[in-house]
């Protein structure tokens, strides 16, 4: 989401979320990267895939460990994810000044940058996210950037970082990881913002973004669950005030479209791009799925600045959208944050969304 202000340091309370209570059998320490983890305890069918996601738009990966760290680590721990897909990162990519850039790896060529890795690293050797492997996809700056976390029991048969799919290539400012299971494919995506001006860094941009995402999903060989910061509200139902939306401005200026008027993520254009992608890729949006109805404490997942003309002023942009073939297999998407004092959103000005689908079902034995 572009930003309006500086986020608020702000601390969310922890309220107990609809997904099913973690196992107690979980393991405490996952060992190396990629090495095998062990499966649950108690007679449990052991999972062969990720069940249950979390993603969040971080604002600063290392602004949350520094100032809340504490609070989000217990959100995790009691949640268990098997997946967590992060977006804003914003943790420059490896390789020094004027050398090609490594998305994959996190910079630590100087003292500066050396210190603010291992504080990064620090927390992520530490419960629960010891559990986890990482892989990263990051920006030249300090600007975008995704992560994803596994369970390191769950391996992906391939990781790739474009949505061609190329393992090697990285989108521009690390805004895509895809994670290929035997099931599914895992998409995390932190999409550009539309901005305000008919410019090739916003409205071009975007669209180009758009279609490259329909041509995506329309290629794909098996169901996707898509996540991540999708920058569009897709219906009024989806933010908190639409007449403000739709009639926003910045510094005045109209569009010459009228199609391209309005917040950037709310606007005529956007919506309907998307809507097409949902529809042409057999898409669901899964917390819409299952909450029909507007919730105006808890049915957004970005809020404004608790002070100026954005307090209360809330939208829907951070999603999970799955193929057609798993809406059965849907047991709960949430959103965690509440309030227009973002409780709930750990310092971020997003709140994280969770997904927990049941496993899959196998054909019955023949009699």
């Amino acid at each position: 989401m572009k930003r309006f202000f500086k986020p608020v340091e702000k601390e969310g309370s922890f309220k107990k979320p609809a997904l099913s209570a973690p196992s107690s059998s979980a393991p405490a320490d996952g060992g190396s990267a990629g090495a095998a983890g062990e499966g649950e305890a108690g007679g449990k069918p052991e999972k062969k895939e990720p069940l249950k996601f979390l993603t969040w738009n971080a604002n600063s990966l290392l602004l949350r460990v520094k100032n809340n760290w504490p609070e989000f680590s217990k959100f995790v721990q009691f949640l268990d994810p098997d997946a967590i897909c992060i977006q804003e990162v914003r943790m420059p990519a490896a390789g020094s000044k004027g050398a090609p850039k490594n998305p994959g790896e996190l910079k630590d060529d100087t003292s500066s940058s050396r210190g603010e890795k291992q504080v990064l690293m620090r927390a992520l050797s530490s419960p629960p996210f010891k559990t986890y492997q990482v892989w990263w996809s990051l920006s030249d700056s300090k600007y975008g950037g995704t992560a994803l976390f596994v369970k390191k029991q769950f391996q992906p048969k391939k990781v790739s970082f474009s949505l061609n799919r190329t393992a090697s290539k990285h989108e521009p400012d690390g805004r895509v990881i895809i994670a290929e299971f035997e099931s599914y494919f895992l998409l995390n995506t932190y999409v550009p913002n539309n901005g305000w001006k008919d410019d090739e860094n916003s409205f071009q941009r975007r669209r180009k973004w758009d279609q490259r995402m329909l041509d995506f999903v329309l290629q794909l060989e098996k169901p996707l669950i898509w996540c991540g910061d999708l920058n569009v509200s897709h219906e009024d139902i989806d933010v908190s005030h639409p007449d403000f939306f739709s009639n926003a401005k910045l510094n005045g200026y109209t569009p010459p479209d009228a199609r391209d008027c309005g917040q950037p993520g709310f606007t005529l254009a956007e919506r309907d791009r998307f809507s097409k992608i949902l529809s042409q890729g057999k898409l669901i949006d899964a917390y819409r799925f299952l909450h029909k109805e507007k919730d105006m404490e808890r049915g957004f997942s970005w809020s404004g600045n608790p002070i100026g003309k954005y307090r209360g002023k809330r939208m829907r942009i951070d999603y999970f959208v799955v193929s057609e073939q798993l809406k059965d297999r849907i047991v709960a998407c949430d959103l965690h944050g509440h309030g227009i004092e973002l409780e709930g959103f750990y310092g971020s000005d997003h709140c994280p969304v969770s997904l927990e689908l049941s496993p899959e079902t196998s054909e019955p034995n023949a009699s």
